[in-house]
């Protein structure tokens, strides 16, 4: 751990800021850890769609408002057999259908440089939570860039694994093919900590073996920033080349023209099917048709009602696959021609906006939505599965962060872990 870090400090921390509403559930004492360990009594807030046994799991929707699961999830249970210590959960985008946390049970969860924007999300309560000084780390998860956006938009950094690298049981599922469990910290070094328990690995030293080669898209990823972030995106190229980083111009194309109709097809597909199965499984009482009809958020009301129920024809969804595929060797593709050891680029397109501006905002000179805008960047490595890291970028002037992404190939997780400490080092 980066730092001393105590559950009381945590506690009182978590009462001083009840404002931000990043935590749902404040724990009244104590959950069990074991002694000693790697995370030696690390004080961690969990996603309120990750079990911890004893604790609400709503994953923020009115239906599940009851549901205490008795079991942790593996990944939960692999934190506490480590010595971590769950002080609570976190707040979220209902269902995780969303990138702003402005609707959550109690009230819209407020960013931590500046509680007049919106947190980011779906797990905004974790970065939140950290970003303020509550806890050192926390877990969140991970569909389309739902731990690196709020991590971004608050300054801190957020991991998205190789998908599968760790456990999924215990998880209010959205994809089956895209969901993932993911860590947000303070600093990449805890990051790699919590990784290495996660994964269930030996703890091992990260080593970057320089010259770090970072791939630089010059299109899509890249295109159409706001000006701050375009600001701080030019100066974060400088001050890497100036450190000695191999900058390699690269075409991603590619990417964005098979991103374009992919996406949304898979996950309205496996987010009915997975949430009837895990209402069957963990909350028989209550119905997927219960559970719809009681949905409170607006923007995740009219998804479920216009997209998740009537479904997505069988065609689409195997087109959707077949699309992922062809993605995935894109993506593959490009790591194999360039040799880099990394693709980087801005986290999100903007920072975070406010309130006002949680269905769209002026950018650029023209309105845009804001779901699409936010996960824009986050979105290709999600549905291929290739791990993704974002590290703080700097403060515009306003004042607000951004964050600098990095995406690296499949099964690379520790690798992309020690390019990005040596990244955060330079910035």
């Amino acid at each position: 751990m980066s730092e001393p870090w105590g559950v009381v400090e945590s506690r009182e921390r978590a009462e001083e800021l009840r404002h931000l509403n990043a935590i749902g559930h404040l724990a009244p004492h104590d959950h069990p850890a074991a002694p000693g360990g790697p995370l030696g009594g690390m004080p961690l807030v969990v996603k309120d769609n990750i079990h911890v046994a004893g604790m609400p799991n709503t994953a923020g929707t009115p239906a599940l408002a009851n549901h205490v699961p008795r079991e942790h999830a593996t990944v939960v249970r692999r934190l506490v057999d480590a010595g971590a210590v769950i002080v609570g959960k976190a707040a979220m985008h209902e269902l995780a259908f969303g990138i702003t946390c402005d609707t959550t049970p109690l009230g819209p969860v407020r960013n931590a440089c500046d509680p007049s924007r919106f947190a980011g999300g779906s797990s905004g309560g974790t970065a939140v939570a950290v970003a303020a000084g509550i806890v050192p780390a926390g877990l969140g998860t991970d569909t389309g860039g739902s731990a690196r956006v709020p991590a971004a938009l608050n300054g801190v950094c957020g991991f998205r694994p190789t998908t599968g690298r760790y456990p999924s049981d215990g998880m209010t599922p959205l994809s089956g093919t895209r969901d993932t469990a993911g860590p947000i910290a303070r600093t990449v070094a805890d990051l790699a900590l919590l990784d290495t328990v996660l994964a269930a690995e030996e703890p091992e030293p990260l080593i970057e073996s320089p010259p770090i080669r970072l791939g630089v898209p010059h299109d899509f990823l890249t295109g159409d920033l706001s000006e701050d972030v375009e600001e701080l995106w030019e100066a974060a190229l400088a001050r890497l080349g100036a450190a000695g980083v191999i900058l390699v111009p690269l075409d991603d194309t590619p990417l964005a023209e098979l991103v374009a109709d992919q996406g949304m097809p898979l996950v309205i597909h496996e987010a009915g099917t997975g949430l009837r199965s895990y209402l069957a499984e963990y909350v028989p009482d209550v119905s997927f048709e219960r559970l719809v009809r009681e949905i409170a958020a607006p923007d995740v009301r009219a998804i479920f009602a216009e997209a998740v129920v009537p479904g997505v024809e069988p065609a689409v969804y195997e087109a959707a696959l077949a699309t992922r595929s062809a993605l995935r060797r894109a993506y593959a593709k490009i790591f194999d021609e360039s040799g880099i050891d990394a693709l980087a680029f801005p986290t999100t397109p903007a920072t975070a906006r406010d309130f006002s501006a949680v269905g769209s905002f002026v950018h650029r000179g023209r309105e845009v939505p804001t779901f699409a805008t936010f996960i824009r960047n986050c979105q290709p490595g999600s549905i291929a599965g290739f791990p993704g890291l974002t590290v703080p970028m700097g403060r515009a002037r306003d004042g607000l962060p951004a964050g600098l992404a990095l995406d690296g190939p499949v099964g690379g997780d520790r690798k992309l872990l020690a390019v990005g400490a040596f990244v955060e080092r330079v910035l």
